[in-house]
């Protein structure tokens, strides 16, 4: 659970990046676009060691992997709370009461239908509620985003990922032995709200732009 959250965090931190080259204008972000894919004409990431194109690929069968490991896990360990003696138990739960933990699981589950439309929205272009499926990466970007009630969901949805993201970001590291002290927690807890609130203004801040026009 630990590992695989920590490989997500990585991943939406290195899409973040990515989204905000929408601010850097069209050729910019159409490159970058065809850059993951393999197509740009300087072969892709990992060109020559892998062919173009199939670095996306293994990067998304790696992604995928994680996602499934990550849930499967979370399953498991929700089995073994509700089989666990609550008496036994109890005191661990007491400690993990704050609104992030408490939702987890509900929160999970928004993060994992909203991925899945936003895959076939961006990815697969099957979901597209204001685009044509011929247009460039830029422009369905553009086309999509000026939808107010596309963007209201969006942020409503990062969100979401975000709280995701602040508890699990500290549980990762207090599961692999970085809670060692007061001080170490503090420090932990801060790093925790520190990458959700870059992550949400990082993914936010460019389909706002879009809708307000300061991105066109």
């Amino acid at each position: 659970m630990a590992v695989t959250g920590l490989i997500l965090i990585a991943f939406l931190l290195m899409h973040m990046y990515g989204n905000l080259k929408m601010f850097l204008g069209a050729e910019e972000y159409n490159h970058y676009a065809e850059w993951l894919k393999g197509l740009s004409e300087d072969g892709g990431i990992l060109f020559p060691l892998m062919p173009p194109g199939w670095f996306i690929w293994v990067f998304r069968f790696v992604l995928l992997a994680a996602v499934v490991l990550h849930m499967y896990s979370a399953a498991t360990l929700w089995k073994r709370a509700l089989a666990a003696n609550p008496s036994t138990y109890q005191a661990k739960r007491d400690l993990a009461r704050t609104y992030s933990a408490r939702t987890m699981r509900w929160g999970g589950i928004i993060l994992a239908v909203g991925l899945v439309f936003h895959l076939l929205q961006f990815t697969a272009k099957v979901t597209l509620v204001n685009t044509p499926a011929d247009l460039d990466p830029y422009q369905t970007v553009i086309s999509e985003f000026q939808v107010w009630w596309l963007v209201l969901c969006y942020a409503v949805w990062v969100l979401a990922v975000c709280m995701h993201v602040r508890h699990g970001f500290w549980s990762a590291f207090a599961t692999l032995g970085a809670n060692t002290s007061a001080k170490a927690r503090a420090v932990l807890n801060g790093c925790a709200w520190a990458v959700a609130l870059i992550l949400y203004i990082g993914f936010v801040i460019m389909p706002v732009s879009v809708l307000f026009g300061w991105i066109h």
